[in-house]
């Protein structure tokens, strides 16, 4: 493995992406893993997974490998596909306070809370703030292996709301973001309607009840010019594309300025060009509201940016005491708003969000 590593970075790759990586190894002795109630989508026993999954032999290889990364220029980069249980098992995966292990283990816990919980992701958000030794965060929201976020977090009737939410969320906290193909134009999750059309071998086992991830696999939607969106000439590709590549491309948001392509753009722009959203401090706003996440992006300076996510389908009041972050602040100037203005009050201590609003403003 290491030599097939070293192939490529002799020949100037950027890094790796490691595959399911926690489960490297398994139990020397290969004891049966402990049979818990309940059957799987296969219809196989459910097990907890003690002797095949995030064993402490990985980290040892882990280190090798860093070592031997380390020894190329231009930062490589090892990120890893890692499921873990929280936030103290993902340190494990950073080296700790060695820093000698992935540089960008995925935190899915994040991304994959499957519910707009305000509260929930203030408590996620802190804990890799205060527990992964000052390493750097990597949020992913939508992979290849999970329904999309657009099907798993929208209400079927605010999912372009919801969607500009979870991208402000991904693009403004203190992380690297990931993002999947698709999920910036908005892909629907499509699943296969019949078990000849399956190709995922876990769907083409247990179906109906487990459908495989054919759905979240589809072809990226790039435009109209063919029945295959423009990724293909080829009419049968591997997996079909989805029928909703008519509405949903990436021609038809670009000339769409409230599109949600549109949107992760401007994130994009406005993270490169402001240096407090790329390496400013993360600050919590409001902690006691259960509905609207806020928080401040901070560089020494005093350079400051706000963020705020309703994540309730009501309007909501939020309180903006900055003191937690030493500023005096005198007003805000609105950098992106979702999904209209947003007004504040003359005394710029409380401001309404509409319902599942996102604001991000920069603090005057």
């Amino acid at each position: 493995m290491f030599a097939a590593m070293r192939f490529w970075l002799d020949r100037g790759v950027a890094g790796f992406r490691l595959d399911a990586i926690p489960i490297l190894f398994e139990d020397p002795r290969l004891r049966d893993e402990p049979v818990l109630q309940g059957t799987n989508a296969q219809g196989d026993p459910n097990l907890e997974h003690i002797y095949t999954d995030n064993l402490p032999e990985v980290h040892a290889v882990m280190r090798r490998m860093r070592a031997m990364v380390d020894r190329y220029p231009g930062d490589r980069v090892l990120i890893g596909e890692t499921y873990l249980p929280n936030t103290q098992e993902l340190d494990k995966w950073y080296g700790g306070a060695r820093h000698d292990e992935l540089q960008l283990p995925m935190d899915m816990r994040v991304g994959f809370l499957n519910k707009l919980d305000a509260g929930a992701f203030r408590h996620l958000l802190l804990e890799l703030q205060s527990q992964i030794h000052d390493s750097q965060p990597l949020i992913v929201f939508d992979n290849h292996d999970n329904v999309r976020s657009w099907d798993r977090y929208g209400d079927g009737t605010h999912n372009l709301e919801i969607a500009k939410l979870i991208a402000t969320l991904l693009l403004t906290s203190k992380a690297t973001a990931l993002l999947y193909q698709g999920q910036e134009v908005g892909q629907l999750t499509t699943p296969p309607t019949s078990v000849a059309a399956v190709k995922d071998p876990i769907g083409i086992t247990g179906w109906p009840k487990e459908k495989g991830r054919d759905g979240e696999r589809t072809p990226m939607q790039w435009d109209t010019s063919n029945r295959q969106a423009g990724f293909s000439s080829n009419a049968h590709t591997w997996l079909p594309v989805s029928a909703s590549y008519e509405k949903i491309n990436v021609q038809n948001e670009l000339a769409d300025p409230v599109s949600l392509l549109s949107w992760y753009q401007h994130l994009i722009r406005l993270r490169r060009s402001d240096p407090v959203l790329r390496d400013g401090r993360m600050v919590m706003l409001d902690v006691q509201n259960a509905s609207v996440l806020s928080y401040l992006r901070v560089n020494t300076p005093g350079d400051a940016v706000l963020v705020s996510l309703n994540m309730s389908g009501t309007p909501q009041t939020i309180s903006l005491d900055l003191r937690d972050a030493a500023l005096a602040a005198s007003g805000f100037q609105t950098l992106m708003a979702s999904p209209g203005p947003i007004s504040t009050s003359p005394t710029i201590h409380s401001v309404t969000l509409p319902p599942f609003g996102a604001w991000v403003a920069r603090v005057l």
